[in-house]
């Protein structure tokens, strides 16, 4: 049975599918995921041929623990799913997955933004962004675009 919580960090991709079941239940009337993937272009335009991910793998499971314990403390009813990939990726894969079940939507939504968020604020997880031209890779700010 599912603990209701649960989070990974390796290097296997990831595949939405499997976290979004894994936070479903009888009792979820939403099932949320949020899947962040490499795109083709950097923030300042550039084509982008790819991105390696790197992790302190302790601390990063320890913070990403702590934020679906978190998320689970201010919306007790949603079970919270948290997996990110490190190793080097391609244009379109998946590089992190969050993936909330609740019995509503409105918690489902809001505690999903909350992980994301709060795991491009705090856990150890860097990005290095490879460039089409093969210009040199560049280690990129791993935070949230204010709103």
């Amino acid at each position: 049975m599912f603990e209701s919580v649960s989070v990974g960090l390796g290097s296997d991709p990831l595949d939405p599918a499997v976290l979004a079941e894994r936070v479903r239940s009888d009792g979820c009337g939403a099932v949320v995921t949020m899947v962040g993937v490499v795109r083709r272009t950097s923030d300042d335009g550039r084509p982008v041929s790819g991105m390696e991910y790197e992790a302190y793998h302790e601390m990063a499971m320890r913070e990403l623990r702590a934020i679906a314990d978190e998320a689970r403390a201010k919306w007790p009813e949603c079970n919270v799913a948290i997996a990110h990939r490190v190793g080097s990726l391609r244009i379109g894969e998946a590089s992190v997955v969050v993936a909330v079940g609740s019995p509503h939507r409105g918690e489902a939504f809001d505690a999903c933004e909350f992980c994301i968020d709060a795991l491009k604020a705090r856990a150890e997880v860097w990005k290095r962004e490879h460039y089409a031209d093969g210009a040199d890779a560049r280690w990129l700010e791993n935070r949230t675009h204010q709103r």
